[in-house]
């Protein structure tokens, strides 16, 4: 049984993963496997360059540099 302190590790990890959007690829690669089986999941390389061009392409996507 985790103790106290991995368990408030673990929660304090989840939630800056969450806070920093870190594990969009995580949720991405899993609604990808659950909704196109048998198709490679794209590299997290692949998916941070599309979610880029798409914030880019769209401005109301957050702020844009310059």
């Amino acid at each position: 049984m985790p103790s106290v302190l991995t368990r408030a590790f673990r929660n304090v990890r989840w939630y800056l993963r969450e806070l920093t959007d870190e594990s969009a690829y995580d949720r991405y690669a899993a609604h990808f496997r659950r909704d196109h089986p048998g198709v490679p999941v794209p590299s997290r390389r692949a998916f941070e360059r599309m979610r880029t061009d798409r914030q880019e392409a769209d401005p109301r996507q957050g702020f844009r540099c310059c």
